[in-house]
């Protein structure tokens, strides 16, 4: 794990100054000065913070994550030990729970979902299996069951980009069930953004709006960055569906509500990857749709540029996107280039989502 000194290293190597490096992530300066010097430890995602800032990697990605996706498969998970021991569920099984779904959860973004989706199946019915047969107090309870819904929103989402889109929305509904027994409103909406952005895709916009406004209007008492991210999806929706003054306002109440957001530790971990850059990847999405290319394109290049390369698909999807952007502004070589560098990354992390996107950007660029 890298110290504060290594980060604030390749900080003034990078030449950004602390209050520049905080205005492009969601830390406050202050708080990145006590990790830079020693006074606060380097959470994980003060450490991804500044290797997708700054492009320099800090920590060592695992040798081998489609090895350590099937070695659970083929491991034995705590939850299947405990539940045969028959013993009373505590508090130290929902926390090793807990931080296996973690660990699913940033799988995700190295290993292609035909490797993962075995292994979150398998945890998610465990986990089920757990909640459905053991014996635990109330409190650990809500715990358990918002770790089912957290996994099967995981499940969802790898279901999605596999192209298993019936199996999708089966996980995504069951998790809202399990989000209810949890008392965690603001998981279950978490649940019905990601299907909305599911339907946006794949099926009728108009209900993707509905669901997408449902989920944002029902969490009150969400956080700055949850808000925002379930805005991105209202935005995407409105946008699918023609909406041209409920995408506007939509992105606009996305900005709002980041520049809202407070220190580590304020979010759940779940939104763990949402920072300016996804942001502007979106904008510039909606903006294509709306016909604005040549606005869309500084975005897409600018977040592309600072996304870690081991996370191939995104760089993929994204790199799609600037092809289209330049297609559609007539700048056809630029296109072209930015479609090569797409497929070359979708090859690494294959996803029928990406293999759907470069079909229709070859389209739009005229390439066979």
């Amino acid at each position: 794990m890298a110290t504060g000194a290594d980060l604030r290293a390749v900080r003034e190597a990078a030449g950004l100054s602390l209050c520049g490096l905080a205005r492009r992530t969601h830390f406050a300066k202050s708080y990145l000065s006590m990790v830079e010097t020693g006074k606060r430890p380097v959470a994980a995602d003060v450490a991804d913070a500044y290797e997708q800032v700054l492009g320099v990697p800090l920590r060592p990605a695992p040798a081998d994550p489609v090895r350590l996706a099937h070695e659970w498969l083929v491991g034995e998970s705590p939850v299947v030990v405990q539940v045969r021991a028959g013993r009373r569920v505590g508090a130290e099984l929902a926390t090793e729970l807990e931080r296996r779904v973690v660990e699913l959860r940033h799988l995700d973004d190295v290993v292609a979902c035909r490797d993962l989706l075995p292994a979150v199946s398998r945890e998610l019915a465990d986990a089920e299996g757990l909640v459905r047969s053991a014996s635990f107090s109330e409190r650990v309870g809500r715990r358990l069951f918002t770790a089912v819904g957290e996994l099967a929103q995981l499940a969802g989402w790898i279901a999605s980009d596999a192209g298993r889109h019936a199996e999708a929305q089966r996980f995504y509904v069951s998790g809202v069930g399990a989000a209810g027994e949890a008392s965690d409103r603001v998981l279950g909406a978490q649940l019905l953004s990601s299907l909305s952005y599911q339907i946006a895709n794949v099926g009728d916009p108009r209900d993707a709006v509905l669901l997408a406004r449902t989920a944002a209007l029902g969490t009150v008492g969400a956080t700055p960055v949850v808000r925002a991210l379930f805005l991105e999806r209202v935005a995407w929706a409105s946008v699918r569906a023609a909406d041209v003054t409920g995408t506007w306002r939509a992105l606009d109440a996305v900005d709002e509500a980041y520049e809202r957001r407070g220190g580590s530790g304020s979010e759940p971990e779940w939104v763990y990857w949402l920072d300016r850059s996804e942001i502007d990847v979106m904008a510039g999405r909606c903006m294509i749709e709306l016909g604005r290319p040549a606005d869309a394109e500084p975005l897409l290049a600018r977040a592309i540029a600072h996304y870690p390369p081991d996370h191939a698909r995104e760089v993929a999807l994204y790199s799609s996107w600037l092809a289209e952007s330049h297609a559609r502004a007539g700048d056809l070589d630029a296109a072209r280039d930015a479609l090569d560098r797409a497929q070359q990354h979708a090859e690494i992390m294959p996803s029928a989502r990406t293999a759907a996107r470069l079909d229709v950007v070859r389209a739009v660029c005229g390439s066979g």
